[in-house]
């Protein structure tokens, strides 16, 4: 492990590059999977990774598999340079490839499936979302060839999926999270926050402000629950609440009334046509 950060980072926006630069790092290898528009969350995910490897390669690859019809792929924010800046002398590399590169045939004939996990919550919402999330991180574990790989909590599905093909495909990586990065008013930080005005944000703060009081209701799972009820009945209109809910960290099912143990608060909800997601782990124990 190595705390202290390279002299230079790298960008290489071919896999023959990317191989060539993997090949020269000797000891362990972290691997950070963003889609750019960096921000201090992501930094918070390469400050952990420099405390758990000797080298990191961050990858910038917006991936056009997760955005399904109507999504916005061709809005979602890119600025390279941008990125560069705020990760120069943090990581080893950067891996930015074009489409092309990490798709010559789009799209591609043989693809990975995320199951039933990823046909609920958010992805009933984004049909084939996460088939794409699954495919494009098994191909960047492939090409990266990281020891470890560090995951943000705020999206909590995915990181429980990511997880499980980790562990159903014998893929050799061992996954690590770090806490969700909140700006100041408790807002989780997330790329899409660039969309919402001032009024939005306020209105965002639903979220933050009903896991606080899921949290408050716990460990009760019937409070908890009743909780999560309660802010999707009294919401106002601005937020456009998809679910509320709490589910086995496990199977991503609907907790019962009788659940005891841990249980994770999903959220996601509409504000200004933005769509916000937020997460908590809680236990709960009945009654």
């Amino acid at each position: 492990m190595s705390t202290t950060p390279p002299t230079a980072t790298t960008l290489v926006t071919s896999i023959h590059a990317l191989d060539r630069a993997r090949e020269a790092m000797t000891g362990t290898v972290a691997a950070v999977l963003t889609m750019g528009a960096l921000h201090d969350g992501h930094l918070a995910l390469v400050a952990r990774a420099r405390e758990l490897a000797d080298h990191v390669i961050l990858t910038d690859f917006v991936n056009p598999l997760q955005f399904g019809p109507g999504e916005d792929y061709e809005a979602y924010p890119r600025d390279l340079e941008a990125d560069l800046s705020a990760v120069d002398g943090l990581v080893d590399v950067v891996f930015a490839p074009p489409v092309e590169e990490m798709y010559p045939v789009l799209p591609p004939t043989v693809s990975v499936s995320a199951g039933r996990a990823g046909t609920v919550l958010e992805g009933a919402a984004r049909p084939g979302h996460f088939d794409g999330v699954v495919t494009v991180v098994t191909k960047l574990f492939q090409l990266t060839r990281p020891h470890l790989s560090v995951f943000g909590r705020k999206d909590a599905q995915q990181l429980a999926i990511i997880r499980r093909l980790v562990a159903d495909l014998n893929l050799p990586v061992r996954i690590e999270d770090v806490p969700i990065q909140r700006e100041e008013s408790g807002l989780a930080r997330s790329s899409r926050n660039a969309y919402l005005t001032d009024t939005g944000r306020q209105h965002a703060l639903a979220l933050s402000r009903t896991l606080a009081a899921v949290s408050e209701a716990a460990p009760s799972t019937a409070a908890v629950l009743a909780t999560l009820e309660s802010a999707r009945r009294s919401a106002p209109a601005e937020v456009d609440w998809d679910y509320a809910t709490a589910v086995s960290p496990v199977t991503l099912e609907p907790i019962t009334p009788a659940h005891r143990g841990l249980a994770l608060v999903l959220l996601a909800a509409r504000i200004e046509g933005t769509r916000l997601i937020d997460a908590a782990v809680v236990e709960a124990s009945a009654p």
